[in-house]
């Protein structure tokens, strides 16, 4: 299913992928100088992204003061699927640009858009962001980190975790607890800390599936001191910015995940006409043919719910469909990680041998293969690596911005009425 455009969103999207024809770096380009972390930009990122910027379309939707084009909302819609279907590194900081750039804008002054939005844009400063921590992860309302006004500037203390990019980070749009008397939700605000003031620090925490790949951090704050002006939005109002935080990231992140599934889905026909220890196709056996079958289905519906939700945001409403995408899609994206290394037995379980963003000798000796469906390790390292440990990692996915608990919580409580247990 695909939503017929009209012609001037054609021509957008013509002239888009004319243009990727001219400036997409190779994968021989990327691989020469692959990503480290979440907030880790390579030469050639930098240089993209720039040239994205000074095009307008780093942020098509965006009014050209600001470095985008105006786009209507099919037209962004048009350009999200091409950026996945071509996989585009559009920037290898996604937080700092649909987060903290796109927060900053709606909430912060025209000085913090001058000093620090089109840095990002450009690819000049990088970012993380300071939500979780250790008794305060989906519940954001929980956090303790303390930020107190001392002689015209804040001062920090606390501790955040599962940072992602912290260690490679120029910047932190952190949340902390600026009135400890008011309610929880009312008592927060948010600060641009610089990562390298005195005080910080940042503790890395390697991964069990590959210690040489490190994007989760614990960040400790000791008497930081943060410029009052570095403050987003109004003091004790962060509860408000963390809403338009979320719904930033979440806006058009079901294209890349719907996106992201149907190239599991490729993988995993790979995986289906591998042979077994006898010879045969794995895709002989119907269960995994109907297994494949099933994520094949729920992918579709995935793609028709997004769909759905975007007409209803592209009118001014507040799609539930978007937040039932980040449940849906992480944990489908579990399934099908797990259905190929339960299919391949042993190999499954071999770190160096076949992944769903990882061919081996067998595949590019039996198999015609389109190199758009392997996402390079060097744009994306965390989606590198053999099946297995790809299972291990894809939990992380129901974690991350919300716990599929959390989610389900609020499914049922706003969307379906129900009584809060």
């Amino acid at each position: 299913m695909r939503l017929a455009p009209d012609d001037r969103v054609v021509e957008f999207r013509r002239e888009f992928e004319a243009w990727l024809d001219e400036h997409l770096p190779t994968r021989e380009t990327m691989a020469a100088e692959p990503r480290r972390s979440s907030s880790h930009m390579p030469g050639w990122a930098r240089t993209f992204q720039r040239e994205m910027f000074e095009s307008g379309y780093l942020v098509p939707g965006w009014p050209p003061e600001l470095g985008g084009r105006n786009a209507t909302p099919l037209e962004q819609m048009a350009y999200f699927e091409v950026v996945t279907e071509r996989l585009v590194p559009r920037s290898v900081n996604p937080q700092g640009l649909s987060i903290c750039a796109a927060s900053i804008v709606e909430f912060g002054t025209e000085e913090q858009k001058e000093r620090f939005v089109f840095p990002t844009l450009k690819g000049e400063i990088s970012w993380c962001v300071g939500m979780s921590e250790p008794n305060a992860g989906s519940d954001l309302a929980s956090l303790a980190t303390k930020a107190e006004m001392c002689d015209g500037h804040f001062v920090v203390n606390g501790q955040k975790v599962w940072t992602s990019g912290a260690h490679d980070s120029d910047f932190c749009m952190c949340y902390v607890r600026t009135d400890h008397e008011a309610p929880k939700h009312r008592g927060i605000s948010v600060l641009i800390i610089d990562m390298r003031t005195p005080g910080i620090t940042i503790r890395p925490l390697p991964e069990l599936t590959d210690p040489h790949h490190i994007d989760f951090n614990e960040v400790f704050f000791t008497d930081v001191e943060v410029p009052a002006e570095n403050l987003i939005g109004e003091l004790n109002n962060g509860w408000v910015v963390s809403q338009g935080s979320l719904r930033h990231e979440r806006g058009m992140l079901w294209i890349m995940n719907v996106s992201r599934m149907e190239r599991l889905l490729k993988a995993l026909v790979r995986v289906a006409q591998r042979p077994d220890a006898r010879g045969r196709r794995l895709g002989d056996d119907p269960r995994l043919a109907e297994a494949i079958g099933r994520l094949a289905t729920d992918t579709a519906a995935m793609r028709c719910l997004g769909y759905r939700g975007f007409a209803k945001a592209t009118r001014g409403e507040m799609p539930p469909e978007h937040l039932i995408l980040k449940l849906f899609s992480s944990e489908a994206e579990q399934r099908g990680n797990l259905l190929a290394a339960e299919s391949l037995g042993l190999e499954g379980l071999d770190l160096d041998g076949p992944g769903p963003n990882r061919l081996t000798d067998w595949d590019r000796a039996h198999l015609e293969i389109d190199p758009d469906d392997v996402e390079p390790s060097a744009m994306n390292a965390f989606y590198d690596g053999s099946w297995f440990p790809q299972y291990l990692r894809s939990f992380s996915g129901t974690i991350a911005g919300g716990t599929s608990e959390i989610q389900r919580n609020i499914v049922a409580e706003r969307l379906l009425g129900l009584p809060r247990g």
